[in-house]
């Protein structure tokens, strides 16, 4: 990782050193998405074997899985996991029911009683990624919240293996948390058939959960299209951006940068420090590092998309941090507090030497299912309220109606709506 001086560049090599790896033949990429969606709601069940034959190596009789293979895939969790699993989903639940949003009353005026209510969606589709790595803890971080919101129904897709399976942890999570349509489908049909819905697989309101850059592609592809789904997020690749001070454990910094290098060769981690001597002691230990791990080969290519900043002030750095919208920020620094009220753009942060990034992946409570690619500028992560419609209600008494009506007649005169003015005044004349 070299070390850059913030100081010492102009605006343009500011932009080029806060940017992200950008995907090459985007377009491409994009065509050959729209493609293999259009083919799977021509053919529906029928292309996403061939797909997945053609992507996971892999023929499939049956898209879905069957009590059989969950029962086995129940019975092969060592008990230590399953503990940690249940232990996991217990944390989350707690966070997720304590902030989720709560039906609201207001009187706006003497007989005006406005509400706010919350209902969840009716079908959602989760895509459970397993690329590189199955990622049960997804499961958990978009299981939990879904069931709490009342959700009706829950279809969980994610890759199989070379066997035609899917992973057994992640079947173990969709049993602990009631998910009874598990389908072994990835990639761009597993988002296309959550979208329009086949045989095998109902059509979903709305689709959560990360994935690799044909997966974001094909999430953004059925959002903005009327007869698609919505979608959580663009969540992408994932990032991390840790601001140090001088106190700072370097072997601790060093191993938060390499938990997100060893997502994928598209990862970026970013460290931002007014200290040079700590700047350089994180690298040395990244490079120490890196060499121990069993991934060392995919966190050393996203290092190549990744920089050390100095900087003037831990100020100027969370500065940068906003600038960047990183998806985790981590606060190594001796009093995070006095930082957080400077923090404006983050999926989520992380306060002082303690608070690894693993815990926010794995199981204090928080979600880990965040924007990327600076998106955290205009979205949350997955939370409760993303599993929900919220509804206005609105009653009114005659003496209700009797205080406002006058205002709402004359508003909609100034805007030349007659019928809208007469349905208040006819009222109003019947009081």
């Amino acid at each position: 990782m070299p070390i850059r001086e913030w100081a010492s560049l102009d605006e343009d090599a500011r932009d080029l050193l806060l940017s992200r790896p950008q995907p090459r033949d985007r377009a491409a990429r994009r065509a050959e998405v729209v493609r293999l969606i259009d083919q799977v709601r021509i053919d529906g069940d029928h292309t996403l074997r061939l797909l997945t034959r053609r992507f996971d190596g892999v023929e499939l009789q049956r898209l879905t899985v069957t009590d059989a293979e969950f029962d086995e895939a129940v019975a092969a969790i060592p008990d230590d996991l399953a503990a940690a699993i249940r232990e996991a989903i217990g944390r989350v639940r707690q966070f997720h029911a304590e902030t989720a949003p709560k039906p609201q009353v207001v009187q706006t005026a003497p007989g005006v009683r406005c509400e706010r209510v919350y209902r969840g969606l009716d079908t959602v589709g989760l895509y459970v990624p397993a690329g590189s790595a199955p990622l049960p803890s997804t499961a958990i971080m978009l299981g939990v919240p879904a069931a709490l919101a009342g959700v009706g129904r829950v279809v969980l897709c994610s890759p199989p293996n070379k066997a035609g399976r899917v992973d057994p942890t992640v079947l173990f999570v969709a049993r602990e948390l009631g998910i009874h349509l598990v389908c072994k489908l990835g990639g761009v049909q597993a988002i296309a058939a959550m979208a329009y819905g086949t045989e095998s697989v109902p059509k979903c309101a709305k689709i959560f959960g990360p994935g690799n850059s044909y997966v974001t592609e094909a999430k953004m592809v059925v959002a903005a299209d009327l007869e698609g789904a919505a979608i959580d997020m663009p969540a992408g690749p994932s990032e991390v951006l840790v601001v140090a001070d001088r106190g700072a454990n370097p072997a601790f910094v060093a191993a938060d940068l390499l938990s997100q290098a060893e997502h994928g060769p598209d990862s970026q981690v970013m460290l931002l420090s007014p200290c040079p001597d700590l700047l350089k002691a994180v690298c040395v230990e990244v490079d120490k590092q890196v060499a121990t791990l069993s991934r060392s080969d995919v966190a050393t290519q996203a290092l190549q998309n990744s920089r050390a900043v100095l900087v003037d002030s831990l100020a100027e750095a969370v500065a940068l941090s906003n600038r960047y919208a990183p998806e985790h920020l981590i606060l190594a620094v001796r009093d995070p507090q006095a930082l957080m009220p400077l923090v404006r753009h983050a999926g989520s942060v992380f306060l002082g030497d303690y608070a690894p990034e693993s815990v926010g992946d794995y199981c204090s409570g928080t979600n880990h299912v965040l924007p990327t690619a600076g998106m955290a500028r205009a979205y949350s992560g997955v939370s409760v309220l993303s599993f929900q419609t919220a509804i206005t209600v609105q009653q009114l008494t005659r003496e209700g109606l009797a205080a406002i009506g006058p205002c709402a007649i004359r508003l909609a005169e100034a805007e030349g709506l007659q019928a809208h003015a007469n349905a208040v005044r006819v009222r109003m004349e019947a009081l």
